[in-house]
């Protein structure tokens, strides 16, 4: 049986520096993996992930920040966690990139600066760049206007 979305995200808030423990230790992302069957939901490091992977199959939503520490990761976490159902709808795909010294692929190609949100299309292209946080219905209207989006809605994906 897979753990729920909220526990898999619940889980990598605490695993962040300076997040609770629990009483057996901290809990790590690796409990985003059970069964051998990775959520598209719980959150990757970016350092695992290129931009081609995830090309005409999945639309990243990558969460920047220049410390893992950032309130605002934390916060933009817990929205996507609220509400999973419309983002899995939409095929999205959440990676996590709060190393700026580590200069991820993700990093180096989408440019951002301090914190940002970038939702990349499946064919590439970034569809939506945000300086803050985002609820999950400013992020589901974005996802819905991109042409490749309605495409797969008229064509009924």
């Amino acid at each position: 049986m897979r753990p729920s979305l909220f526990a898999l995200i619940a889980a990598l808030l605490l695993a962040m520096p300076g997040a609770a423990q629990t009483e057996t230790g901290t809990i790590t992302p690796e409990a985003a993996v059970a069964d051998d069957v990775v959520d598209p939901m719980a959150p990757r490091e970016a350092r695992d992930v290129t931009l081609e992977e995830f090309l005409w199959i999945a639309r990243p939503l990558v969460v920047f920040a220049d410390s893992p520490a950032d309130p605002r990761v934390r916060e933009q976490l817990q929205m996507l966690a609220e509400r999973p159902e419309p983002l899995l709808e939409r095929d999205v795909v959440v990676i996590v990139d709060t190393d700026p010294s580590a200069q991820t692929a993700l990093r180096i190609a989408l440019r951002p600066r301090g914190f940002s949100l970038v939702i990349v299309q499946k064919d590439g292209r970034v569809g939506l760049r945000r300086p803050s946080p985002r609820d999950v219905r400013e992020i589901v209207r974005g996802i819905d206007n991109f042409a490749l989006r309605q495409e797969e809605v008229r064509i009924g994906q």
